[in-house]
């Protein structure tokens, strides 16, 4: 009688491998998809941890090592100092926006008639030109402007009942983002040291990896967030100078288009400053592109560099594109996403060049 075979060790230790590699992923989707209805909780919580670890890092100090009381006294700073200033400001922005709106609906901001009084201030030649294109009909114009005013006001209205359905998700997200970032300022070291330990990678890739995340989250929060925010407050404070209509809703658009290298708010202040110049306003106007220039501009050209540009060493390009994707993909949070993977993809193509030209060598 033939005597059974046993089973050959390497084959049962190979099934073993691959067995628990696709638990391991199929556990880990499932993990991810519950957490995909907090995924933006989740990215500013990791995103402010990493942002205000120095911070925390200070206070542990001066609280002589007692961690938990240093990462409460964190989160209660960013709460005042930070979110509450925002919550102010959201106050009024949805105030403008609603009054905005109601001018909008009953004609006393008419964009036809602004438009009118750009044709009647332009130059002959100028004039000449825009009729050889066929521009120069106010209907034509006026009808394109109304439809655009028409749907930014239907969406603005969409978004603003949208947020009041969805005041509830968003109160419970904040408080979830709190009670996270507290975690995560508190046991920071001990979270990433366990996930670098997971990772199946060499340690000088795990380094390298966890650098460029690190200084990307910082950089584009730290830096794209001031710099937005200083511009937005420098353009609202001038256009409240001059008078123009809902100050802080133009202050946070220019801050919003901020976001965006080499474009930014220069979208909102020189449209406004021409339309001044050709309706007579001339020293407002002049006034008004001196100092998007020099002010607003200056702090782009100065901070940005400084802020952002010197740490994720990202061409401009990349940069605006990563944020544009980012942005139409995932909303307001992709402002952070899209820079972040920009700056993976090349990190981990970095490593791959450099690898495999080590073993072609």
């Amino acid at each position: 009688m033939r005597a059974m075979q046993s089973p050959d060790p390497a084959s049962h230790s190979s099934l073993e491998s691959r067995t628990f590699l696709w638990m391991l992923v199929v556990v880990t989707a499932a993990f991810v998809y519950i957490l995909l209805p907090f995924y933006g909780a989740i990215l500013w919580a990791t995103a402010a941890a990493l942002v205000f670890t120095p911070l925390y890092r200070r206070i542990a100090r001066a609280l002589g090592g007692r961690n938990t009381p240093a990462a409460m006294l964190t989160v209660l700073l960013i709460l005042t100092l930070v979110i509450l200033p925002l919550a102010v400001i959201a106050g009024l922005l949805f105030n403008e926006a609603a009054a905005t709106f109601q001018k909008l609906q009953s004609g006393e901001l008419n964009f036809g008639r602004y438009a009118q009084q750009v044709l009647d201030a332009l130059p002959a030649w100028l004039s000449g030109l825009l009729k050889r294109f066929g521009l120069n009909h106010l209907g034509v114009i006026q009808e394109k402007l109304a439809a655009a005013a028409n749907k930014a006001s239907q969406q603005t209205a969409g978004h603003v009942l949208s947020f009041g359905q969805n005041t509830l998700e968003v109160i419970v997200e904040f408080f979830i983002m709190l009670y996270l970032l507290f975690f995560l300022l508190r046991d920071g070291p001990d979270i990433s040291g366990r996930i670098k330990a997971a990772i199946p990678l060499r340690e000088s890739h795990k380094r390298d990896l966890s650098d460029k995340f690190t200084t990307v989250i910082r950089a584009t929060v730290k830096g794209n967030v001031l710099v937005a925010a200083i511009q937005g407050a420098l353009g609202g404070v001038m256009f409240a100078f001059l008078g123009i209509h809902a100050p802080v809703l133009w202050g946070v658009i220019m801050a919003f288009l901020s976001l965006l290298p080499a474009v930014g708010a220069t979208l909102v202040w020189l449209p406004v400053a021409l339309y001044l110049v050709a309706t007579g306003s001339t020293w407002q106007g002049l006034l008004l592109i001196a100092y998007g220039a020099l002010v607003i501009g200056l702090v782009d050209n100065v901070l940005r560099p400084i802020l952002v540009g010197k740490d994720t060493r990202m061409p401009d390009y990349v940069v605006l594109f990563a944020t544009l994707g980012g942005m139409a993909t995932f909303g307001v949070n992709g402002f952070v996403i899209g820079p972040l993977f920009a700056a993976m993809f090349m990190a981990v193509w970095h490593i791959f060049a450099a690898e495999w030209a080590r073993r072609e060598t």
